[in-house]
């Protein structure tokens, strides 16, 4: 199968992808009910048709925090994403450099900070959670800082991981009946493809960033155990501070769904906030992420740095997320989908398909640049 769109890489995906690591991807939090709005009330918005307009030259660019990106987009943190093919954080970044989009590195990545920075020449983001271990998170802070990370994206949303029946189902996670490694390697013998590709040449399986805390202990179950104990229930925005002190670049909150949360994010020194959900992955039943970017863009005002991510399925979605008040959109799914599909090579092309859809978008819309992206361009 050639992939043409996102939802045929989701589809080479589930193909190639053992089940627990597919349905990882794929799935959301209990029923998925909010990982469902996040598509379903993001393609309900409807934009303006415009004709007899010079649209010849569309100009799709933008910045992050003053630095130039040939989109306004960003491949957002994606923990695991590099079981998805051989060193697969690494393959990500490259096509992110190659293509000059920002990448943002997960805590639980696959590769390690230091793995990825040998792998490309540019800086990269970097994203963190509150870990009840201060030491360590200085130590990934001093990691970072060492990379020279351009941007810290601080994820606050995951107080407690959510309730994710599908990775209980799939053997990834607290299964019944047979243990979850004997199901999960059954499941990665029926995907030849990838068994060669990760499961014989893609080591080590690890977890790079937490190697260290882990001491040894490398299995899933070791990494699901140290994620519940080590993530910080007691985090209040005077934490938030602490990370502001700690770090000197550019801090954006990540996980705000709430005007008000908006509010106290900017007061206490962030750079920029994302608008999310944690992609319909925490809270079921929450608000879609579009629903909510016009609210949060009010309360904080214009001058404000504002990112969205959740649902994002094409340029066509860009544009309605920036027409609602985004400033750039950080996508997840899509570039996980597609390296799992074909590498870096994948997410490559799917950044060119986001490319050519938002400049198809725009011009029969009739823009000819992001900042003329507006509320103007919905019905």
């Amino acid at each position: 199968m050639k992939p043409v769109s996102i939802d045929d890489y989701r589809e080479l995906a589930r193909r190639r992808l053992p089940r627990f690591l597919f349905d990882y991807i794929d799935g959301g939090a209990l029923s998925e009910t909010t990982l469902r709005r996040n598509i379903t009330d993001l393609q309900d918005i409807s934009i303006r048709q415009r004709v007899l307009r010079d649209v010849s030259a569309v100009d799709v660019s933008s910045s992050f925090f003053g630095k130039p990106s040939r989109l306004p987009i960003g491949l957002a943190p994606i923990g695991l994403a590099g079981l998805s093919a051989r060193r697969g954080e690494v393959q990500a970044a490259r096509a992110a450099e190659t293509f000059g989009v920002p990448f943002c590195l997960s805590t639980v990545s696959a590769c390690s900070i230091d793995e990825v920075s040998k792998g490309v020449k540019s800086p990269y983001w970097f994203q963190l959670y509150m870990i009840r271990d201060r030491a360590f998170m200085k130590d990934l802070l001093a990691s970072a800082r060492q990379a020279k990370a351009s941007a810290l994206v601080f994820t606050v949303d995951m107080p407690a991981p959510g309730s994710r029946y599908r990775d209980r189902r799939s053997g990834l996670a607290g299964a019944p009946g047979l243990g979850g490694a004997t199901r999960r390697f059954l499941q990665a013998a029926r995907r030849p493809h990838w068994a060669w590709d990760v499961g014989l040449l893609g080591g080590p399986h690890v977890l790079g960033n937490v190697v260290p805390v882990l001491k040894g202990r490398t299995g899933l179950e070791d990494f699901f155990g140290w994620m519940s104990a080590n993530f910080d229930p007691t985090v209040t925005w005077s934490d938030l501070e602490w990370v502001r002190k700690a770090w000197d670049g550019p801090l954006v909150v990540k996980g705000i769904l709430d005007p008000e949360d908006a509010v106290m994010a900017f007061k206490v020194g962030a750079d920029g906030i994302v608008v999310s959900n944690h992609g319909g992955r925490q809270l079921d039943g929450a608000s879609s992420t579009v629903r909510m970017i016009e609210s949060v863009r009010a309360s904080v005002g214009s001058g404000a740095v504002v990112l969205a991510d959740g649902g994002v399925r094409s340029g066509l979605d860009v544009l309605r997320m920036i027409a609602l008040g985004a400033d750039g959109v950080l996508i997840g799914r899509s570039w996980v989908y597609a390296l799992a599909g074909r590498g870096q090579a994948g997410v490559a092309h799917v950044l060119q398909l986001f490319e050519a859809e938002m400049r198809i978008a725009m011009a029969l819309s009739g823009v000819t640049e992001v900042s003329a992206i507006t509320r103007n361009l919905l019905v």
